[in-house]
Order: structure tokens, then sequence, then C-alpha cells
């Protein structure tokens, strides 16, 4: 299991991975009919209602999913479609889990509607932790986060998927809330990482889906 603490001096190394409480997802030598891990979590109705926000790209299913603008961050999905309609679904919903977090950290609280919305289980516990270590640590996130190659596979009943992508954090910063310096790194190796986020469907609906797990490991492969 890879675990990264966070002194102050090593604030830089939380912004490339976000590795704070995630555990690597092991062998990455798994086929399409293997037991996808923690696929047996089920979805759940968040905490926290969502109000409507009519249909666009920052509030699909709803619920805003828009960063703050004083943020200056950008995430990319560099993502293919793939062809099944819930891996479609779930890769979507990855995507606005990932969008969820950052605006958790942009709105400075975890119980953003967003948050309760798009995770469940541990993939809840995991956004909150993580959210509430950028907190205590007074920064926020800017630049550029690239999330790229990913991969789904679907259980037999198609009601869970694991979504798989690399991710490039060498232009992804922390940034002190306060002062508004930015905490630039030196490219590194530490700067890609390999996500697995397990989705869940949500059991009232065909189109949202929930993160009930995540795994994370430094991944050399995804450079």
């Amino acid at each position: 299991m890879t675990r990264r603490s966070l002194p102050v001096a090593a604030a830089l190394a939380a912004t490339a991975a976000l590795l704070l409480t995630a555990c690597g997802g092991g062998d990455d030598k798994s086929s399409d009919n293997d037991k996808i891990a923690g696929a047996d979590q089920e979805s759940k109705k968040p905490t926290k209602s969502a109000e409507p926000a009519g249909s666009s790209e920052d509030s699909p299913d709803g619920v805003d999913v828009s960063l703050p603008k004083d943020m200056k961050l950008n995430l990319v999905f560099d993502w293919d479609e793939p062809k099944a309609k819930n891996e479609v679904a779930a890769m979507d919903d990855a995507a606005n889990y990932v969008r969820a977090l950052y605006r958790g950290v942009g709105k400075r609280t975890a119980e953003d509607a967003a948050v309760t919305a798009y995770s469940t289980g541990e993939g809840l516990r995991y956004a909150e932790v993580q959210i509430n270590e950028w907190l205590k640590g007074d920064w926020t996130a800017t630049g550029t986060r690239r999330n790229y190659d990913a991969t789904t596979r679907s259980t037999a009943n198609g009601n869970s998927v694991e979504v798989a992508f690399c991710t490039d954090s060498s232009k992804f910063y922390a940034k002190e809330v306060k002062t508004g310096k930015v905490l630039k790194t030196e490219p590194s190796l530490e700067d890609f990482s390999y996500f697995k986020i397990i989705m869940v469907k949500y059991p009232t609906s065909d189109q949202l889906w929930q993160a009930s797990k995540v795994f994370v490991e430094e991944a050399t492969k995804c450079q």
C-alpha cells in the first residue's frame, strides 16, 4: 500500500496524486473475467439532497459540478467512450466524482451536494478525507490535471463498473489560500498515478452512478 503524509514541507506531494488514504490495486494483470474489487458495494441515497440545477455540462443529473472560477483549475478527461451504455454512464460519473471532489476543495467543504451525489460508502469517505486534508493545509488546487487512457469493465449484471485511468499531475499544483502562492514542484515520476474507481449504479436511476471504492497507485506505465 502506498501512503503519503502531509507535513507542510511536503504539501506539494499531496497535489501530485491524492494518495493520502488510498491503497494500490495490486497486480495489474487482472483479466476482464476477474472479480472487480469492491463491486459488491451497493449504491446508496445521497446523504444530502442535491438541488436541481438544470441540464448542462456543469450540471449533469441536475447536480452542479462546476469549479469556482478563482481556482483556475482545468480538469481534462482525455478518454475514449466505451461501447456499452452502462460503462459510458459509469465513466461519465467517474469524471463527475473527480469534479465533485475538487469542487469541494474549492468550496471549502466536504459536504457539497455534488460529493454526496456521486459517491457512496468508501468512495464517499475517500472524498471527505481528501477534501479535509486540503482544508487543513489551507490549500486549494490550481493548474491542469489530465486524466487519460481510461478503460472500463463490468460485472456480469452490469450494475458495477471499474473505471481505470492514468493521471498526469505535472502541471497541477497546490495554492495557499491566504497568500495565493502556487506551490510548484519539479517534474517527477510522482506526477503520474493510476486510478481505479468502482462505480455502482444508483438503484432508482439508469443514469446516476456513484463511486463506491477508490484505488490509487503510482504508475510509471502512465508516463
